[in-house]
């Protein structure tokens, strides 16, 4: 087989939240990054796009690529909001690289954090990726989309705490710091009510850090939203057959924070993620410049 070095190599990760574009080359590895907004192709398709193709053009400037070179680089995006090959296609349609290879951010979420190795990975940022990778093949579970799915993410912790403040100011549950907190950096209730119906997934996960911060104080919301995450954390790597002993790896910005609420037996191999995301989209590209 023949190979024919692109000119360079784009590696990418989009979220609900925010992308983050890495670029270089196969010799050299990853020259520079940058970071975007919102790159969920479901949620906002055109703004998905925009945002890539901003910190894409960002990072090429820092390394000093050409990028008028674009058209003979081969990029791997895992992206938020994939949902099969017709939106993959649709993707690759409005993206000027020679070669875009798109896939669900599971795929490079699980390279980068455990590379080719055997183990399982939890990674929570405003969505959910729960994965288990074994002889190179990839199951994941759960993670369909914020509305229906996505427990434990940053977005559920968030939408759960302000479904708690509600309650607490109808009476039905007592107050907490949290909520208070909440309700004073939103306008009251009502306020609440306001923020929550022009929400995206990716609003709601900014609160996420507060229900972690929270909850490490000792907050009964924030415990109670991080437990009934942990359950279902424990609840779902049980249906892909996880066993003791085996490497578990907690990714994403609020995944690590849920060691503490997890049973020992679950994190006696736990191991520290090798890389983020966008470094699992670059290695996947230069997978694929290599075929």
């Amino acid at each position: 087989m023949t190979y024919i070095e692109p000119s360079f190599l784009i590696g990418v990760d989009g979220g609900g939240t925010g992308c983050r574009v890495a670029v270089g080359t196969a010799s050299q590895g990853i020259l520079a990054e940058a970071k975007g907004g919102r790159a969920n192709v479901s949620t906002d398709f055109d703004e998905a796009i925009a945002n890539i193709m901003q910190a894409t053009r960002t990072a090429l400037q820092d390394a000093g690529l050409d990028a008028s070179q674009m058209g003979n680089a081969v990029a791997h995006l895992g992206l938020a909001g994939f949902t099969g090959p017709d939106i993959g296609a649709k993707v690759t349609a409005a993206l000027p690289f020679g070669t875009s290879v798109v896939t669900e951010d599971t795929a490079t979420t699980i390279v980068g954090a455990i590379g080719q190795d055997d183990g399982f990975v939890i990674a929570l940022g405003t969505g959910t990726i729960i994965a288990r990778q074994r002889d190179a093949v990839q199951k994941c579970i759960g993670g369909w989309c914020y509305q229906v799915s996505d427990q434990a993410s940053g977005a559920w912790l968030g939408h759960g705490a302000l479904v708690q403040t509600l309650l607490m100011v109808d009476g039905i549950v007592p107050p907490s710091p949290l909520s208070q907190h909440l309700l004073d950096t939103l306008g009251g209730g009502a306020g609440i009510v306001q923020f929550s119906l022009k929400a995206r997934p990716g609003d709601f996960a900014t609160l996420a850090p507060d229900v972690v911060k929270a909850a490490a104080a000792g907050d009964r919301i924030g415990i109670e939203l991080m437990q009934s995450g942990a359950a279902y954390l424990r609840s779902a790597l049980g249906s892909l057959d996880y066993k003791t002993g085996d490497i578990l790896c907690l990714a994403g910005g609020v995944g690590p924070h849920y060691a503490n609420y997890l049973p020992s037996d679950m994190t006696r191999n736990l191991a520290a993620a090798k890389g983020r995301a966008v470094d699992g989209a670059f290695a996947l590209a230069l997978r694929a410049a290599r075929r």
